[in-house]
């Protein structure tokens, strides 16, 4: 027994530890955005935080390509159809470069009007413009490496996509600094680099995609019905995120009523609450990728183990982070600010995290297993109905106008507290059940 556990836990981390990297790269690519640009000027760097602000919000929407085809391809990977599961990533691909074509050609037209939504000034919206609309036909790109990332996860390889994610990082940012600086592109080099280094990525991609295509027969051609379920199973992951987006805007509402101060300190204890959901998104992703194996090979005991120590992990690292950040409460604001007021308005906000941290844990690993598990349709639903109780805390904090430390501590209560309980609960309700377990390939 101590064998099998100790097997499984390596399983766990070979999975887990590549897909941090590969996770970490992401924000890379903004950072190194931020900094190359930030060289230009404010009126630069204002610009791409407006673009940014669109593209995040349109690719944060489209993670769901990636979540839907993990499950997919891990089901007949355990059920021992190699071929079919790489044919049914290559589907979830062909789906993504549609829809990216499609949002890219409608974000290209509306870019002026995005950006107006956003009330810049005219040189700033000018270049937000510019960066927006050459970042655009970026998207495809981006989508389709959503896609093939899932495809790879499912086939329980999470170290190429790290290797991918590098190389894509090391290259954006030598592009990007050539665009801007070399040819004089400002603004419109940083998406320009950007742009070319995604297709690289995707270039990558397709030689992988394709050596696996070949190795278990797979076909490279889109079938139909494959990419029309593919885009029915992503469908319920779509409206799961989109009611986490809704929670994460209605929070950020609530702060700017409040006041700057307020706003401001929310940004610190939310920045610390993502870094944080980074080590616990890979755990959930290695959770995705062998609670799928297991219910496509037939194997429940797999698969309860797997539940079982997936959740001890999300306690245990919750724990310890927790502990981390409530250490570091006094002194964690002062790396964002140098003014001691808002590091001292934050502090009681990041002690609600910490102690919030345990329950995260088992959040992010739960809603990984049912990912994994391809129950798309309940997490939608449950997404709808955990911000019944959040959604009205909200407004009784907007209403009381509490401000200072106070105001910002109750409304990471809120976040922190009620809508993380909520989505445990319902989570665990599901997990206690077996109607999630639907073994077959």
């Amino acid at each position: 027994m101590a064998a099998r556990g100790m097997t499984l836990n390596r399983e766990i981390l070979a999975l887990a530890v590549p897909a941090l990297g590969a996770l970490v790269a992401e924000p890379l690519f903004l950072i190194v955005d931020a900094a190359l640009v930030g060289h230009l000027g404010v009126v630069p760097l204002a610009a791409l935080g407006i673009a940014s602000a669109v593209l995040q919000t349109i690719v944060g929407l489209m993670v769901f390509l990636a979540y839907s085809t993990t499950p997919a391809v891990a089901r007949r990977f355990g059920a021992g159809n190699h071929g079919s599961a790489v044919s049914a990533g290559i589907d979830g691909m062909w789906l993504a470069l549609g829809l990216g074509f499609v949002l890219a050609t409608i974000g290209s037209l509306a870019t002026p009007w995005l950006v107006s939504l956003l009330g810049a000034d005219a040189a700033v919206s000018a270049q937000a413009e510019s960066y927006l609309g050459i970042s655009m036909w970026g998207l495809p790109a981006m989508l389709i490496v959503f896609a093939a990332t899932g495809l790879l996860r499912g086939m329980q390889d999470t170290v190429t996509p790290l290797w991918i994610a590098g190389a894509g990082f090391t290259a954006n940012a030598a592009l990007n600094a050539f665009f801007i600086y070399g040819v004089g592109w400002g603004v419109a080099g940083s998406a320009a680099g950007t742009v070319v280094a995604q297709w690289a990525m995707v270039a990558a991609y397709a030689v992988v995609v394709g050596r696996l295509a070949r190795r278990h027969s797979a076909s490279l051609r889109p079938r139909a019905d494959s990419v029309t379920a593919s885009a029915r199973a992503g469908g319920w992951m779509f409206l799961r995120t989109v009611s986490l987006r809704a929670a994460l805007l209605a929070t950020v509402f609530v702060a700017t009523t409040l006041g700057t101060d307020e706003l401001a300190g929310w940004q610190v204890a939310f920045t610390i609450f993502t870094t944080a959901a980074f080590a616990l998104d890979a755990l959930a992703i290695a959770a995705q990728a062998l609670i799928g194996r297991g219910l496509g090979a037939g194997d429940e005991g797999f698969v309860r183990r797997v539940l079982g120590r997936t959740i001890a992990w999300g306690v245990w690292f919750g724990v310890v982070v927790g502990l981390i950040i409530g250490a570091l409460s006094g002194v964690i604001g002062l790396l964002f600010t140098s003014d001691p007021a808002i590091a001292a308005l934050v502090q009681p906000a990041l002690i609600v995290l910490a102690v919030a941290q345990p329950v995260c844990g088992v959040v992010f690993v739960l809603d990984g297993v049912l990912i994994g598990a391809g129950d798309g349709r309940y997490l939608a639903l449950v997404g709808v109905l955990n911000l019944v109780p959040f959604v009205p805390v909200l407004l009784v904090i907007a209403w009381l106008g509490t401000t200072g430390a106070a105001g910002l501590a109750w409304l990471a209560v809120a976040f922190f507290g009620v809508y993380m309980l909520a989505r445990l609960i319902t989570l665990a309700a599901r997990v206690r059940g077996a109607r999630w377990l639907t073994v077959g390939g």
